[in-house]
C-alpha cells in the first residue's frame, strides 16, 4: 500500500468504532474475514464484530431476526462511529418491514456498504438518515491486495468535509447541475418501487449499477422507472458499472452501447456513464443524500459531494 495512505488511515481513523453487521448474506471465507478485521484493527480501528460465522442459515448469513438485531445493535452500541456491511447477496429485504429505520436514521452511525445493503441504505433515506454507498468487508477488505482507490475515496467520504470522485468516461453530454444524491444497485432499488422504502427524491442525481444483468434487463427495469414516474423528477442518471453478463446470438448486435443509445432518445434526463462504482475493485464512494454537483465535459465527470453526515471533526 501507498505509505501516505497507509499513514492516512491510521492517522484519521485510528480509535473509530467499526461495527460489522451481516443484513444479508454469509462470509465464504472466514479466513479472508479474519485478515481484513486483522487490518482494520492494525490501522487503529476499535472493531465490534456482530455478526456470527457459526449463526447462519441457508443462504443467509443468521435467521431474519438475528439480522435485523445485528442492525439495531449497531445503532444503539455507544462505541461505533461506523457500520460496514459484511457482504451483499440477498436478504436485506426481508428485514424491512422489522426494522426500525428511525432508530437507524437517528443513531448518528455511518452506515458504509452496496449491493443489497442498498434496500436499507434507501429505507434510512427515506426517514432522513443519511448513509455511504461504498465498500464491503467481503470483498473489498478481503481482497488481496486491497484497492487503494477504494480505500482512499472511503476515506475521504467518512471525513469530509467535501468529497469529490472524477472519472474519465467518452460521449457524455455536458452538463453542470446540482441535486440531492441518491441509488445503488439497480434491481435492487427496483424492488422498492412502490414501497415506502423507496425515498421520494426531487430534482435529483441518481446513480446506478448492477452485476451479471444483461442489457435489456437494464432497460427493462429503467424503463419501469421511466413508467412509473420516478426518473421525470431526477435532474440526471448516472450509470456505474454493469459487468458480468453474457451475449448471445439471439441478440444480433443488441449490446450495452445499443440500450445505452435508446435509454438517451429515450429518457427525458441526461444519463451519464463512467462512474467507478458497482461490483468491481476500485469503487468511490458516495454520500447518499448529500448535496452533489455533477459536472461532465465528452471525456471527463464529477461529483462533488457536500452537506452530509460525517465523522465527528473531534473524531478525525
Amino acid at each position: 500500500m501507498n505509505p501516505q495512505l497507509d499513514t492516512d488511515w491510521r492517522r484519521r481513523l485510528g480509535g473509530t468504532g467499526i461495527a460489522i453487521v451481516a443484513p444479508s448474506a454469509y462470509a465464504r471465507v472466514p479466513q479472508d474475514l479474519e485478515r481484513a478485521l486483522d487490518w482494520l484493527r492494525a490501522h487503529g480501528c476499535r472493531v465490534r464484530d456482530y455478526h456470527d460465522p457459526a449463526a447462519r442459515q441457508t443462504r443467509f448469513a443468521a435467521s431474519d431476526a438475528e439480522r435485523i438485531a445485528q442492525l439495531h445493535a449497531a445503532a444503539q452500541d455507544p462505541e461505533v462511529q461506523v457500520v460496514i456491511a459484511l457482504r451483499g447477496g440477498y436478504g436485506a429485504s426481508r428485514l424491512l418491514p422489522a426494522l426500525d429505520f428511525d432508530l437507524l436514521a437517528q443513531s448518528g452511525k455511518l452506515f458504509v456498504g452496496h449491493s443489497d445493503f442498498t434496500a436499507v441504505q434507501m429505507g434510512m433515506l427515506a426517514r432522513g438518515g443519511q448513509s455511504i454507498a461504498g465498500p464491503m468487508i467481503c470483498d473489498d477488505f478481503t481482497a488481496a491486495p486491497l484497492s487503494e482507490y477504494t480505500l482512499q475515496s472511503l476515506l475521504h467520504c467518512l471525513c469530509g468535509p467535501v468529497c469529490q470522485v472524477e472519472w474519465q468516461a467518452r460521449d457524455n453530454p455536458g452538463i453542470d447541475l446540482e441535486g440531492r444524491l441518491w441509488g445503488g444497485n439497480l434491481t435492487v432499488l427496483t424492488s422498492l418501487l412502490g414501497t415506502p422504502y423507496l425515498p421520494r427524491i426531487e430534482g435529483g442525481i441518481l446513480f446506478v449499477e448492477d452485476v451479471n444483468e444483461h442489457p435489456y434487463r437494464i432497460e427493462r427495469m429503467l424503463l419501469q422507472w421511466l413508467h412509473s414516474g420516478v426518473l421525470q423528477r431526477q435532474a440526471a442518471l448516472v450509470l456505474g458499472d454493469f459487468s458480468g453478463y453474457r451475449l448471445g446470438e439471439y441478440d444480433n448486435g443488441y449490446d450495452f452501447s445499443s440500450m445505452l443509445a435508446f435509454l438517451r432518445a429515450t429518457l427525458p434526463i441526461p444519463v451519464i456513464t463512467g462512474l467507478p462504482f458497482g461490483h468491481v475493485r476500485d469503487k468511490a464512494s458516495l454520500a447518499l443524500g448529500s448535496r452533489t454537483r455533477l459536472r461532465t465535459q465528452a471525456d471527463a465527470a464529477q461529483l462533488e459531494m457536500s452537506d452530509y453526515h460525517r465523522l465527528a471533526p473531534g473524531l478525525v
